[in-house]
């Protein structure tokens, strides 16, 4: 089980200034009409001593950006490219969210409070910087559910509701808004590195590969990995280990992020950005999320090659540091990274000990089969099956192989099982939406995060966090 999080003594450290003046633009928050607060994740706020802010605090600080003592005395909008559904876009950055502070945990790490929705930036365009209270709600279940099953996710740690009407085409409009702030582990991205690449800046990004190493430590290159004492080939090996646990992390919680573009790919590979998300309602390497990408680019089946994809161009950034048999050597370890991080985590999620790697696999493959041959919800069946319990014919002789882990918890012999269809996503936001009740919300949290506790500690590669947290 995952113990409480102690109270931890704010440790500002604005790392970011450093890198600042070729990286961001200072800007100013919007001014909204409204602050009334709709979440607080005190959880969090207790790893990096914030809990202790009473609301009218919390309000100046996460409604109003007034600085936090120590910080940066200004929000920071950070400058970045990125490839969008392939498409190179020298045009990114951060339109409507900002880097708002930066602090040390309770284990020393460095963590990131940015927002969405928090007005223009220089990188607007014609956009209005604005976030629906419907986005937010979304965001707040989202990182709720992965991070119970054993995500690297940001998390969600504030959202207040600001009292604007906003026009979205996309869903019922006028609708309301909010302002949020996430936790997380750094918002540095791949396309941080190629708006670096295509101004040819090669002095800036030796100094963030330096940053990313300090920030985002991970194990070294294997023994045998050629130029595996540069830091450009260091770093690369590093990122290619986070996103191939990343994507097996998304397949064996059943979820589809929707938008995999580089400029939403973490350097600390931490799932974020969350837009037109999904659970599936069964086991479909087709199912897609975006209404918007009509050829299947981001589907369910296809996250792994995506990510396998971004952390290509992630080594084409980098040849304006290292040359390119180094870098394309780490490259070539994403396959058997994948591969070694789906048999961890499936066995985790099944709450069975691991066997080997050609016996976890068969075993992954036998549970797929059945999802689809069943059409059973995939968070249906690993309860359905955990501790190698139930099953037919050959997942039942695979199962019976398996020995279960003793990590076990009241939720597991209970028969309301969690998940985060979509159906409940819009049941929940209809509470809010017609009658401003928000209880179902905070009751799914609560169910969300005892499932969580349930599963216990996620087996994540080295350089990961991991729970606890503090």
């Amino acid at each position: 089980m995952r113990a409480e999080p102690q109270d931890a003594v704010y440790r500002p450290d604005p790392a970011l200034l450093q890198l600042s003046d070729w990286l961001a633009d200072p800007v100013a928050p919007a001014d909204f009409p409204r602050a009334e607060i709709r979440f607080r994740n005190d959880r969090a706020a207790q790893e990096i001593g914030l809990a202790n802010l009473d609301d009218d605090g919390w309000r100046a600080h996460f409604a109003r950006f007034a600085p936090l003592s120590g910080n940066l005395p200004q929000p920071l909008a950070l400058r970045y490219h990125g490839h969008q559904f392939r498409h190179y876009n020298p045009d990114l950055g951060d339109g409507r969210g900002f880097l708002f502070a930066q602090m040390r945990d309770c284990k020393g790490r460095l963590l990131d409070l940015g927002t969405k929705g928090s007005g223009q930036t220089p990188y607007s365009r014609t956009a209005d910087g604005r976030l629906t209270l419907k986005g937010a709600v979304r965001e707040i279940l989202a990182t709720e559910m992965l991070e119970a099953l054993g995500v690297y996710t940001s998390r969600t740690f504030s959202v207040i509701e600001t009292g604007e009407e906003l026009w979205r085409n996309d869903e019922p409009s006028p609708t309301r808004s909010a302002v949020m702030t996430r936790l997380s582990h750094g918002h540095i991205r791949i396309g941080t590195f190629q708006r670096l690449l295509m101004l040819e800046e090669r002095d800036h990004m030796a100094a963030l590969v330096d940053y990313c190493l300090t920030q985002f430590p991970g194990p070294p290159p294997p023994d045998d990995a050629p130029g595996r004492d540069e830091p450009a080939v260091v770093l690369m090996h590093q990122v290619v280990e986070r996103m191939a646990d990343l994507a097996a992390s998304w397949m064996v919680a059943g979820f589809v992020h929707g938008v995999l573009n580089t400029d939403n790919m973490n350097i600390s590979g931490e799932s974020f950005d969350y837009g037109p998300w999904r659970w599936l309602p069964q086991w479909d390497h087709g199912f897609t999320a975006a209404y918007f990408d009509q050829t299947g680019l981001y589907s369910f089946g296809r996250q792994p090659e995506a990510l396998h994809w971004n952390s290509g161009q992630f080594a084409v950034a980098l040849r304006l540091l290292a040359d390119t048999e180094p870098l394309v050597a780490a490259l070539k370890r994403f396959g058997p990274l994948y591969a070694q991080a789906v048999a961890r985590r499936w066995c985790w999620r099944l709450g069975i000990e691991s066997r080997d790697q050609e016996a976890d696999m068969q075993l992954v493959a036998a549970c797929e089969k059945a999802m689809r041959n069943e059409k059973i919800q995939p968070d249906n069946f690993f309860f359905r099956h955990r501790f190698g319990r139930g099953g037919e014919g050959e997942l039942a002789d695979i199962l019976s192989r398996y020995s279960p882990t003793d990590c076990d918890h009241e939720y597991w012999h209970e028969g309301a099982v969690q998940s985060m269809v979509i159906e409940e996503v819009e049941t929940i936001w209809s509470a809010i939406d017609t009658r401003d009740d928000w209880a179902p919300l905070h009751k799914k949290i609560a169910a969300i995060r005892r499932m969580g506790d349930a599963h216990g500690i996620p087996p994540v590669p080295a350089g990961h966090v991991t729970y606890p947290k503090c």
